[in-house]
C-alpha cells in the first residue's frame, strides 16, 4: 500500500517558492491500478516521483508498504527503489545496448550474479512477448516493442510497484490497447501495484480502478473511475471528461432539427432498458436520435444517447418527466430557439 500523508513539494525559484503538490493525502492499494490525471503543469508527475523519491517531499509523510520513507537515504533508500519499477513516455532505452543487454545492464548495477541476471532477462522477456528480440538493438524495434522492452527492464530486477508517466502517450491507438492490456494481465499475474499518470482520460478509464485528479497542485477529485466518468463532482473534472464523452453532432440534422436538443446519459443497468421507446409508447412522442453510445468502465456500462423529442409540447414536457425519472441524467442542451 502507498499513502500520501499531507504531502507537499515546493521549488525555490528566482522570484520565490513554487509549490508544485500541496497537501495531498490519500491511498493506493496493494495491487491496484491506480490512475492520477490532470493536464500539464497539474502536479501529477512530481507526485509520482516522490514514490521512488526522486522528488523528496517538502512537507508530510509517505508511506510504502507501512513504512515511512520519507527520510530515506542511502542503502535503505536504494533498495526501497529496486523495488519501485519506471517506464516512461519515450521509453529510456540504450540504442548501443541489444534488448537483453539494456535489462542485464539495470540487473547487474543491482549486484545480481550472471546466472541470476540472465534468468530474470529471460524470464521477463517472456512475459512481455519478446524473448526472440533478446539480440535485437532498439533501432529495429516498433515502438510498442520498445514499451515492453522498458516494462521488461522496469520489472525483472523483482520490482513490485510498477510506475508509469504517460506510458501510451507516443504510442498509436492499436499499440496503446494492446500496451495497458499487457500492463493489466502483469499486475494480475505478478500481483504488482500500478501507478500510471496520464493527461489522456481513454487511459484512466480503459484500464484503471481509482484514479486521483490534480489541478494546480492540488488534489480535487477522487474515486472509483466509474463513478469519476459517471458523476464527477468537480467542475475541472467534468471539463476533463466532457472532452472523452464529446460527440460530433452531424451538422446537416442539427441545420434541419425542430425543437429541443437533449442529451441522456445512462448508468449501469439504465444503459440496457428500452426507456425510449416506453416513452414513446406512454406519451405519443417521436424521438429523432442523432449521436450515442454504450461503452463499457470497469465492466459497468455508460450510455450517452443525444435525441430530438418531437411531438406537441406538452407531451414532450411529460415524456421528459417520464425520462428524468427513469434515466437520472435528463439535460436540454438546445431549447431549439
Amino acid at each position: 500500500m502507498i499513502e500520501f500523508q499531507n504531502v507537499s513539494v515546493d521549488f525555490k525559484q528566482k522570484t520565490g517558492k513554487l509549490t508544485a503538490v500541496r497537501e495531498v493525502s490519500f491511498k493506493i492499494e496493494k495491487g491496484e491500478i491506480f490512475g492520477i490525471a490532470g493536464s500539464s503543469g497539474a502536479g501529477k508527475s512530481t507526485l509520482m516521483r516522490t514514490i521512488n523519491l526522486l522528488q523528496s517531499p517538502t512537507s508530510g509523510h509517505l508511506l510504502v508498504g507501512g513504512k515511512n520513507i520519507t527520510k530515506y537515504r542511502g542503502k535503505p533508500l536504494r533498495d526501497h527503489r529496486r523495488s519501485v519499477g519506471m517506464i516512461f513516455q519515450h521509453f529510456n532505452l540504450a540504442d548501443n545496448l541489444t534488448v537483453y543487454q539494456n535489462i542485464a545492464f539495470v540487473l547487474r548495477t543491482a549486484g545480481k550474479t550472471p546466472a541470476e541476471t540472465e534468468k530474470a532477462v529471460c524470464e521477463y522477456l517472456s512475459l512481455v512477448g519478446l524473448s526472440e528480440k533478446a539480440g535485437a538493438y532498439p533501432s529495429k524495434l516498433s515502438g510498442g516493442q520498445k514499451q515492453r522492452v522498458a516494462i521488461a527492464r522496469a520489472l525483472a530486477g523483482g520490482a513490485n510497484i510498477l510506475l508509469c508517466d504517460e506510458p501510451t502517450s507516443a504510442l498509436d491507438a492499436e499499440t496503446t490497447i494492446s500496451i495497458l492490456n499487457l500492463i493489466k494481465s502483469l499486475s494480475k499475474q505478478l500481483g504488482i501495484t500500478v501507478v500510471i499518470i496520464t493527461h489522456e482520460l481513454e487511459v484512466i478509464k480503459s484500464i484503471c480502478s481509482r484514479c486521483a485528479v490534480m489541478d494546480g497542485g492540488n488534489l480535487i477529485e477522487l474515486g472509483d473511475v466509474y463513478d469519476l466518468f459517471t458523476k464527477p463532482q468537480h467542475d475541472y473534472t467534468r471539463q476533463l471528461i466532457g472532452h472523452v464523452h464529446k460527440h460530433e453532432l452531424p451538422l446537416k440534422a442539427l441545420r434541419s432539427m425542430d425543437g429541443l436538443l437533449v442529451r441522456l446519459t445512462f448508468r449501469g443497468w439504465q444503459a440496457n432498458t428500452p426507456v425510449i421507446s416506453d416513452a414513446t409508447v406512454r406519451f405519443g412522442v417521436n424521438f429523432n436520435i442523432l449521436a450515442g453510445r454504450v461503452e463499457y468502465i470497469g465492466g459497468k456500462p455508460l450510455g450517452i444517447l443525444y435525441v430530438n423529442p418531437l411531438g406537441n409540447p406538452e407531451s414532450v414536457r411529460h415524456a421528459l418527466d417520464y425520462l428524468k425519472e427513469v434515466v437520472r441524467e435528463v439535460e436540454v442542451i438546445d431549447n431549439g430557439v
